[in-house]
């Protein structure tokens, strides 16, 4: 449904894109993941026609970006960082007057406008004018908006920016639905959580390039094992602990008597410390078993902390 080759892209001397190869399978979503200036933006305001590139292919649905623009747009969705509703109209007039662009007959553009409004939860606040909304409903609004003429591809850039875990918990949900219903997602993202628990696949972008990809679970695995973390119960416990269990630990902490053990397999691991432990009668408080995050994900691929960039760092161009 989305794919691109050798894609490339300069701003005067500085090259933003370089090389992207990227594919997206049809009904499934595909998160673009990497630190501020990684290029994700511009590989999206490309693919959905808003940008010229320098070089490679690019196509959507089959039809070539470059040339064939017009059909494109005709079959996507584009949800930006920022809501572009407006205002001092209703949120039913944004979404007729969306569907009224799309050419649909005013008739149609107003029976879309009242299902997506009931979808959205947003049809008690239908008649109010967008000004009124709260950020998650305008935020709510702008993706039913495009969704008016029901396209098979969504570009989705970073569309939970700036909601509260609440609201973001409910979009979430939304964009479950609508890959359920079998619509090819584009997503990106600053919140790790949020392309682990949507994407059934992450592309990792750094400086132009990809750098990893795969599920979310695959990329976990080549970052590291899974951690025991141990508590003991007083300092006496804690370095007895220490002292038997000895190169296994990687990490402790004689403030909050914890330890960390690195385990190869789970089960057979864990059963091994703490059987070591039980026969040196240690007084163990509790203990956690934590798989790599895609934060460590992140750290150990770009070398950099995780992102966290703004809308406004985004328009400088990424």
């Amino acid at each position: 449904m989305i794919e691109a080759h050798n894609l490339t892209k300069s701003y005067g001397k500085t090259q933003v894109l370089k090389g992207i190869d990227l594919q997206v399978e049809r009904g499934s979503m595909v998160a673009l993941l990497g630190p501020n200036g990684a290029g994700k933006t511009t590989i999206v305001r490309i693919l959905s026609t808003l940008l010229a590139f320098d070089g490679g292919t690019a196509c959507v649905y089959g039809h070539d970006v470059r040339t064939e623009a017009d059909k494109v747009r005709a079959i996507i969705g584009l949800t930006g960082q920022s809501t572009t509703v407006d205002e001092l109209l209703t949120g039913r007039e944004n979404l007729v007057m969306m569907g009224q662009l799309y050419r649909l007959t005013s008739a149609s553009a107003r029976a879309r406008a009242q299902q997506l409004l009931e979808e959205f939860d947003l049809l008690d606040a239908a008649d109010r004018t967008a000004k009124t909304y709260s950020g998650g409903m305008r935020r709510r609004l702008d993706l039913a908006s495009s969704l008016i003429a029901t396209p098979p591809v969504l570009f989705l850039d970073e569309p939970t920016t700036g909601l509260d875990p609440r609201s973001r918990l409910a979009m979430w949900e939304i964009i479950k639905n609508l890959l359920a219903d079998g619509t090819t997602i584009l997503l990106t993202t600053q919140y790790l959580e949020e392309a682990d628990q949507l994407a059934e696949r992450i592309v990792v972008i750094d400086d132009g390039k990809v750098i990893a990809e795969g599920t979310p679970a695959a990329l976990k695995s080549k970052v590291g094992n899974d951690r025991l973390e141990l508590t003991f119960r007083d300092q006496p416990a804690f370095a007895q602990a220490i002292a038997v269990l000895r190169d296994d630990v990687i990490e402790s902490n004689p403030r909050e008597f914890s330890a960390t053990v690195i385990i190869q397999d789970s089960s057979a691991d864990v059963k091994r410390a703490l059987d070591v432990l039980a026969n040196s009668g240690v007084a163990l408080q509790s203990l956690a078993v934590h798989k790599p995050t895609l934060d460590d994900v992140f750290l150990t691929l770009t070398g950099k902390q995780k992102p966290t960039e703004t809308p406004e760092e985004s328009k400088k161009g990424k």
